[in-house]
């Protein structure tokens, strides 16, 4: 069993810069692909980022490119989504991710674990 564990996030003004952590257990962190998701209410999950097992490939969503960056350190099996020139938009529960397979895609329902979420709210 796998469990995903997010910490970092909080009250943030626009502009500002936040880092999310995602701690992971388990044996084959870097087999698998890791993705952060966000979701406010009444909408649907929506992808954020994903990096590859090993961290060669990653993808954004197009709302954040050039502004948010994701990470991870095999070492400490953690996953990382570094956050900056916040937008009161970005307002959000940022959830982590572990894919079904090493690239990952941008589709929540090929993610098998996730973390229980954490709220990110950027104040204008």
């Amino acid at each position: 069993q796998v469990q995903l564990v997010e910490s970092g996030g909080g009250l943030v003004q626009a502009g500002g810069s936040v880092r999310l952590s995602c701690a992971a257990s388990g044996r084959t962190f870097s087999r698998y692909a890791m993705g952060w998701f966000r979701q406010t209410p009444g909408k649907a999950r929506e992808f954020v980022s994903r990096i590859s097992g090993s961290g060669e490939f990653t993808d954004y969503a197009n709302s954040v490119t050039g502004r948010f960056t994701i990470s991870r350190d095999t070492a400490k099996n953690t996953l990382y989504l570094q956050m900056h020139s916040l937008k009161p938009e970005d307002t959000a529960v940022y959830y982590c991710a572990r894919s079904r397979d090493y690239y990952g895609t941008k589709y929540a329902q090929n993610f098998d674990y996730w973390g229980q979420g954490i709220q990110v709210t950027v104040s204008s």
